[in-house]
């Protein structure tokens, strides 16, 4: 069992329902699955930088990559429908858990002048977005064997009520939020 896992099981979900005065256990709120994703717009005139967009993703995350197509046509971008334009990974379960440990623990502390994440980025439904700069944050890509660097946009989708109560459980896993005060700053302009 992941070791965020087993701390939400001892721990978090005692201390979440406590603070918000939740008797019904299936009312905690919890993690539901973790989407990262990473557009990559070059892909269009060179299909090698999307190869090697999901190739970095996959190695972050563990798992294969879907590849994600334009939906729509757009001139202006010489973008047409159905072209390939990025890829993404939703994570679930024990690869979830796995994944926010070391996003929280190794990923976040490498980023240059990390001031803390937006306390913010909710979506007012419990499901927080941050944005990554680039993918060298990670201890699986190898800074010297990448020619291009990627950015990528990770979601946590929880199944809180409000974003109060997200803002907690996700405190409580150790996510460190910007505190109210300091000067904006961070990864990747959040």
């Amino acid at each position: 069992m992941a070791r965020l896992q087993e701390l939400y099981k001892n721990e978090i979900k005692q201390a979440v329902a406590a603070k918000f005065s939740l008797d019904n256990p299936m009312a905690i709120p919890r993690l539901e699955k973790i989407v990262v994703n990473m557009g990559v717009g070059k892909a269009t005139q060179d299909k090698t930088i999307l190869e090697s967009a999901a190739e970095s993703l996959g190695k972050i995350a563990g798992q294969r990559p879907v590849i994600t197509k334009a939906k729509v046509s757009v001139s202006g971008f010489r973008l047409r429908e159905g072209n390939d334009i990025g890829c993404k990974v939703t994570l679930r379960g024990a690869r979830m858990y796995e994944f926010l440990d070391r996003l929280v623990a190794i990923a976040l502390p490498r980023i240059r002048d990390f001031r803390g994440l937006n306390p913010n980025s909710f979506d007012g439904h419990g499901n927080y977005s941050l944005g990554l700069a680039e993918q060298v944050v990670f201890p699986e890509i190898d800074a010297d064997r990448i020619q291009h660097t990627h950015g990528m946009d990770v979601t946590i989708v929880t199944t809180a009520k409000n974003d109060d109560q997200a803002r907690e459980l996700l405190r409580l896993f150790g996510v460190p939020f910007r505190q109210p005060g300091s000067r904006a700053g961070g990864a990747g302009g959040q």
